[in-house]
């Protein structure tokens, strides 16, 4: 058999007022999920474990089938390993992004979704004018990139908040603090991490690239903000956990540092983006290409979260309708050139509520396709048909992952 995951980053959505008191999957023609709704079997699945924050880290490595409590480091390891940051087993990597600041509000947790070659050019900026012994900045992509520091001179036990979820409020509010203050070393980081967001102030908003969008209109890059630290991650590979090879196909760091963690093999999309405007077409294709090859591929795809943080149903209404047509449509398609022996499951990984414009914690729907399956179940694709599916509620990844691959 050949097994597919497909994830439709925060397409879960809380009942919208404008649009009757309907979800973004109630609210969104989706033929397709609709399909494997009803040919396929349901439930819903505990994503973020009871007391954790409703990061895509968290939510991600639950449905790859590991457990956040013990396996979690951190966002910011993870993306590091996408993006060939070194790191030694005490180094501490943070999720560093470029931010708009205004009014001394969060305005912008992407400073516009500032371009790859701009938010790079503005990393090297900085590490030549901020970075010093045990402290380094590394391009990431668009507005994500990493702070590195030593960590036998930092600690990573310090609280640090993600930008999206404090959009509008104040950032002297959320700057990092110790967890604990009798802790010497994690003050100390605190404090060296607040020094760095105020400098690099001074330091981007005369930037000739700032100067520029600023012209024409755009947010510019005021602030990094560091968040999500910690060390490099210890999982066991996927291969050995659950016996099975295989990929993982993203546009997005976070995404592919859970895969290279768990040993997946990372395929780059030319034209990914995480946004509407990805290459959607060449995901799809990367994606059966890899089933040709692997018996495992996990295809992620952001663009619905972003518009999510929007807070505009309609872009996110726009971005389910693409996923629909675009991935949902071809790959089920494609089912048939696998000899009946393609699994699909497609999920979100976490609501993001237009409401909040953020990532919140209840379990999402999800749906398993299997071609020996029998039966035909008329339903929509939705939070309701998950909480009266066939799986009801499945309350962590190792499960989930068992029924999966033995459904």
């Amino acid at each position: 058999m050949k097994f597919l995951i497909i994830i439709c980053d925060g397409a879960a959505d809380w009942p919208i007022e404008t649009l009757g008191n309907k979800t973004i999957f109630e609210a969104t023609q989706t033929p397709n999920l609709d399909w494997i709704a009803s040919h396929g079997k349901m439930g819903l699945l505990r994503t973020i474990p009871k007391g954790m924050k409703p990061g895509s880290e968290c939510a991600n490595m639950t449905i790859m089938g590991y457990n956040p409590e013990k396996d979690l480091t951190g966002r910011g390891p993870l993306e590091a390993l996408s993006a060939n940051v070194p790191l030694n087993d005490t180094d501490i990597a943070f999720r560093c992004n470029l931010i708009t600041i205004k009014n001394d509000l969060i305005k912008d947790y992407s400073s516009g979704h500032i371009s790859t070659p701009e938010s790079q050019e503005l990393i090297q900026f900085l590490q030549k004018h901020l970075a010093e012994d045990g402290i380094d900045f590394y391009p990431g992509v668009q507005y994500r990139h990493i702070l590195k520091l030593n960590g036998t001179v930092f600690s990573e036990n310090i609280i640090t908040t993600p930008p999206h979820d404090v959009l509008d409020e104040s950032y002297k509010e959320y700057l990092p603090k110790p967890s604990n203050y009798e802790d010497k070393r994690a003050q100390k980081t605190a404090e060296k991490i607040i020094e760095l967001i105020e400098k690099s102030n001074t330091l981007l908003v005369p930037h000739t690239i700032n100067q520029n969008r600023k012209e024409i209109g755009k947010n510019i890059a005021t602030n990094i903000w560091p968040w999500s630290g910690g060390k490099k991650p210890k999982i066991q590979p996927f291969y050995k956990k659950y016996g099975l090879n295989g990929s993982v196909i993203s546009a997005v760091d976070l995404i592919f540092g859970l895969g290279i963690a768990a040993g997946l093999k990372p395929i780059h999309v030319e034209g990914a983006t995480g946004l509407p405007d990805t290459n959607y077409a060449g995901k799809v294709e990367a994606a059966i290409n890899e089933l040709k090859q692997r018996d495992f591929v996990y295809l992620h795809i952001e663009a619905i979260d972003e518009m999510g943080h929007t807070g505009d149903p309609k872009k996110k209404i726009d971005a389910l309708k693409d996923f629909d047509e675009k991935v949902m449509g071809p790959l089920l398609r494609a089912e048939k050139d696998f000899s009946n022996e393609l699994i699909i499951g497609v999920l979100p990984d976490h609501p993001t509520p237009c409401e909040i414009r953020t990532h919140s914690a209840e379990p999402v729907p999800f749906a398993i396709f299997n071609p020996d399956y029998k039966h035909n179940t008329k339903r929509p694709f939705s939070e309701l048909s998950g909480k009266y599916g066939e799986y009801k509620l499945i309350e962590n990844g190792e499960r989930f992952m068992k029924i999966f691959l033995n459904p």
